[in-house]
């Protein structure tokens, strides 16, 4: 069933979370319609805006409004004028990427900024060059995922704490992805290992949902490795099953915002050589 804002049109998407935002030009949006957006984001997590089109600037300007934004680490990848902005793309020149290159195949789940001591409110994800094939972006409602588990299992998972590594990722990815780089010393010091509760609490909802990773994650604190593994992967299967998870083909001009409190997300496998795929990125972190 379709809702209206006063600003904007409101239709859901997946089956336990995400929702179409329609009619709405973000290039002309007043605060009170940015305000509506959070909340609508906080309700249904992922939000999908197509038809936008946003200069960096713009992109930076409408991303500010919905709080402070990080600089990623890596400034290779970011947009020279403006480091708030990450290029995400396929697309090599010279024989290097353009912006942050995962390879082709399907990326990891995972949660941007797990590996802060304190993850981000949101990411702004627009699409500029979207390929006819392959690249789509899912979801997974670790909410309602949380929500669903046997109540045995939320026992279990209580407490625990797991470790999320950016070197553990960046090295477990260039196993399959010899384009990926070391990070180096001053990268590695800028992004040290941190632990964060299996089940984290929403600072605004205060409902909660599952905090996982399926490369990020190198262990979890006092559980021995056979276990660790054992229980991420049953928590992963449970957690992307399709009835929780929303996949989105992208055309230029899409943005999509999501909630990096309450899901987590993948991109499908792309081939490079056939399907170009560039899309920029801004982080909203907690005030």
């Amino acid at each position: 069933m379709t809702t209206t804002s006063t600003a904007y049109r409101l239709e859901p998407l997946g089956q336990t979370f995400g929702a179409t935002v329609t009619d709405l030009d973000l290039r002309t949006a007043d605060q009170a319609t940015v305000d509506s957006l959070v909340a609508d984001l906080t309700e249904h997590r992922v939000l999908v805006l197509p038809g936008q089109q946003l200069t960096n600037e713009q992109h930076v300007a409408v991303s500010r409004r919905f709080g402070p934004l990080d600089v990623y680490p890596v400034s290779r990848y970011v947009v020279p004028e403006h480091p708030e902005v990450l290029k995400i793309s396929n697309i090599f020149r010279d024989g290097h990427p353009i912006g942050l290159y995962d390879g082709d195949e399907q990326e990891e789940w995972h949660t941007d900024y797990s590996w802060k001591e304190k993850t981000s409110r949101a990411s702004l994800l627009y699409s500029l060059i979207a390929p006819a094939e392959g690249g789509d972006t899912m979801f997974s409602d670790s909410t309602a995922a949380y929500d669903d588990l046997p109540a045995t299992l939320k026992e279990r998972i209580a407490g625990l704490r797991a470790i999320h590594s950016m070197n553990h990722l960046v090295e477990t990815e260039r196993k399959i992805n010899p384009h990926k780089a070391s990070l180096t010393p001053e990268e590695r010091a800028k992004m040290p290992d941190v632990a964060h509760p299996l089940v984290r609490v929403h600072p605004v909802t205060g409902r909660r949902s599952l905090l996982l990773g399926s490369m990020i994650i190198s262990g979890i604190v006092g559980l021995g490795e056979a276990e660790t593994t054992e229980l991420l992967a049953e928590l992963h299967e449970h957690a992307t099953a399709d009835r929780y998870v929303y996949r989105h083909h992208w055309a230029a001009g899409d943005l999509v915002i999501w909630d990096n409190e309450a899901t987590m997300h993948t991109r499908t496998a792309c081939d490079r050589h056939r399907h170009q795929r560039l899309l920029h990125r801004t982080t909203v972190l907690w005030h």
